[in-house]
């Protein structure tokens, strides 16, 4: 099977995922507009029709849940059941916020789905016809979130649409799941085949030929044949057969469809005009552009993708999941990870990337360069002995002057274009751990006196923290920081400070290779720097409940169990402390080894007069208890432990004191974030959170 790898695979998906994010970004402020609308206040769009305004582009559900689904790879295997999707779904979405579009029972597709997955109802019922109705079922969703099938099945249009039909099937059925397929097939396919009429022949070979689907399909297909110049033409006849008049619900996936073939058609294998052509054709053209943008990207590569369309764009992606720290992710980041879970459907293994790299041809990654008294230009995929870098260009640096090369490690829903799906975030970059950095230093023009450091800016308190500087002769160095244990940080910026001594740097360059961190946190939380954000906190994310700032403390309340997380995913062993005050209700919580909304672990008073340990699967197990005499309104310290496949829980307060120890010998949770729950309609004040090394 490894032959279906291309040799130049990851550019490729580069270029496709790249190309999906430049067709939502084009697509999105148009969204529900008609041609007609388009065309009168518009004209003849060739770029963007808005800026930003200097923020960073939205999140977007078309990009949102794909990073959702392609985890069940992740977490199921090669091979995840339609179930398996359904509760990948349920683990990193929030209860009804978030990354899809809550329209309310009946009305959005995935708002259904959802309810029916949170209901006991298990995929593919959860989305079909037989539950919610033909409809509802067939809507665009199956069709906007499937390009992932395809770059992770590269010339394998079968298993391509396999995928692409069991994660449709979550949220969709009938002509919605034929979309998924469709669309998964034809970006498999174009890892060895560009010509777009031929694209669409084989996405057509994964679909029923008697289904409403094709036959929207084959209209456009026999129009262009017989009309081959101006798609204006063909886009009347799609209105006049197959409009929004003749489809019910709010988004149909049929006329969309029309839209795509029409890019791709008359297109002429042009990756702007096609993407031009499906944003000038209205309707849903976030989505349409997008799924165009993914099929001409890996058809066509990189270099076809204007530099206009990628410099607004950094390599920036916004989600909205209730994982934090992957709302925070860069395009490079997500292409790593398709080709990592790639080569694995292919029986290939692959040695994990750094976080920042920039091998891919003309990637940013993100990273921004400011400079005092400096005038900086930067620019990517260079290469030096055969390593991709960012090469930063330096004029006029002077012993009085510095140049920050850097990457934001955290966002406020501020800072972005619009915030319609909630996204809530989480610093990457935690006080405690350790970055490395890899540069590169040129002899030619360089002064003798460069000094380099790995820095972090910690927003709460308008604060940079550095080592001391290295001296940097000509070639490569590694550069470390181990961030000290701080308290009410946030660390929202890491990068590298370069100054000179003496003289002067005229002019010159410096390069980049990679940057990464890894490490347990050692920090502490108090709340006093934090603020109300889209419905918890800055630096929290919730699933649900009521969570507030109120007397200095963070307090959750609601009925259900209402769970608030921070922290990284990827962290392995570490202590976490809180103090709290139960105010209502028998659970009050803290949670390690959070993995989602599913899988946690927790420790907390409990009913009873107890403390109990709780391991979640779906529900909340107890474990193991003690009893332990609390009340309402005192103070009380939670601390547990997690080192390996070991849990150690102590309880403090009322004069009180006492301990669990519980080992996990059935699937331990070994990573994960931390968080808090209160449950079963209680109210929790949380005074502060430690957490530290184990």
């Amino acid at each position: 099977m490894t032959q279906q790898i291309p040799p130049d695979y990851d550019e490729r998906v580069y270029a496709g995922w790249l190309g999906k994010c430049v067709g939502v970004r084009f697509g999105a402020p148009l969204e529900n507009w008609t041609y007609d609308h388009i065309r009168d206040h518009l004209g003849e769009l060739e770029w963007y029709a808005f800026g930003e305004g200097g923020k960073v582009f939205k999140p977007d559900d078309d990009t949102c849940v794909p990073m959702i689904f392609i985890r069940a790879l992740e977490d199921y295997g090669d091979d995840p059941t339609a179930e398996q999707l359904g509760d990948t779904l349920l683990n990193y979405l929030g209860d009804q916020h978030g990354s899809i579009w809550w329209g309310g029972y009946g009305i959005s597709t995935e708002h259904t789905a959802y309810l029916n997955l949170a209901n006991g109802i298990p995929a593919p019922r959860s989305g079909s016809i037989a539950q919610n109705g033909a409809t509802t079922a067939e809507q665009i969703g199956g069709q906007i979130f499937s390009d992932i099938w395809g770059l992770v099945a590269p010339n394998n249009p079968a298993r391509a649409a396999e995928l692409a039909e069991r994660a449709s099937s979550v949220t969709h059925d009938g002509n919605g799941i034929y979309g998924g397929r469709f669309i998964a097939a034809m970006v498999s396919a174009a890892f060895s085949e560009s010509d777009p009429k031929r694209l669409i022949e084989i996405g057509l070979q994964q679909i029923p030929a008697d289904s409403e689907y094709a036959r929207v399909i084959r209209a456009m297909v026999d129009f262009h044949h017989d009309h081959p110049e101006n798609w204006r033409d063909a886009y009347a006849y799609l209105k006049a057969n197959f409009g929004y008049d003749r489809y019910g619900g709010v988004v149909h996936i049929i006329p969309n469809a029309g839209i795509i073939a029409l890019g791709l058609l008359y297109g002429e294998g042009d990756f702007s005009r096609s993407i031009r052509i499906a944003n000038m054709g209205g309707w849903d053209t976030d989505c349409n552009v997008g799924n165009v943008g993914t099929i001409m990207g890996v058809a066509l590569g990189i270099d076809a993708i204007d530099s206009r369309w990628r410099e607004p764009i950094n390599d920036v992606l916004v989600a909205a999941s209730i994982i934090g720290t992957r709302n925070i992710l860069t395009i490079p980041q997500c292409v790593d990870l398709f080709c990592q879970l790639g080569r694995r459907l292919n029986g290939m293994t692959s040695e994990p990337a750094p976080r920042y790299h920039f091998r891919y041809p003309g990637s940013l990654n993100t990273f921004e360069v400011k400079g005092d008294r400096a005038i900086p230009t930067h620019r990517a995929h260079d290469t030096v002995d055969g390593a991709g870098v960012l090469r930063v260009a330096i004029r006029k640096l002077n012993k009085k002057g510095e140049l920050r090369i850097f990457t934001r490690t955290n966002y406020r829903p501020s800072d972005l274009s619009a915030n319609s799906y909630g996204a809530q975030f989480t610093p990457l970059v935690a006080p405690g751990q350790t970055i490395r950095a890899r540069v590169y230093l040129p002899a030619q023009d360089t002064p003798e006196s460069v000094l380099a450091a790995i820095f972090v800016y910690d927003d709460n308190h308008k604060t940079y923290h550095q080592p001391q500087s290295v001296a940097l002769t000509p070639g490569w160095h590694d550069l470390t920081y181990t961030v000290p244990p701080m308290v009410d940080a946030c660390l929202s910026q890491v990068g590298i400070v370069l100054r000179v001594l003496d003289p002067i740097w005229e002019r010159g360059s410096f390069c980049l290779a990679s940057l990464d961190w890894d490490g347990a946190p050692d920090y502490k939380t108090t709340f006093a720097k934090e603020r109300p954000e889209t419905g918890a906190i800055s630096g929290w994310t919730h699933l649900r409940g009521f969570w507030r700032l109120e007397d200095g403390a963070y307090h959750g309340s609601g009925p259900g169990w209402c769970e608030s997380y921070t922290g990284d995913g990827r962290w392995l062993d570490y202590r976490v402390s809180a103090e709290l005050v139960p105010l209502l209700g028998d659970h009050h919580r803290v949670n390690v080894r959070v993995q989602g909304a599913l899988r946690s672990y927790a420790f907390g008073l409990a009913s009873d007069g107890c403390i109990a340990l709780y391991k979640k699967d779906r529900e909340y197990i107890k474990i193991a208890s003690a009893p332990f005499d609390w009340r309402h309104g005192e103070t009380y310290r939670l601390t547990v432990t997690a080192c390996g496949s070991e849990l150690v829980a102590l309880a403090e307060g009322g004069g009180q004191m006492a301990a669990l120890r519980w080992t996990d010998d059935d699937t331990a949770y070994l990573t994960g974030q931390v968080g808090f729950t209160t449950g079963d309609g209680g109210h929790t004040a949380y005074l502060s959170l430690e957490v530290s090394p184990a």
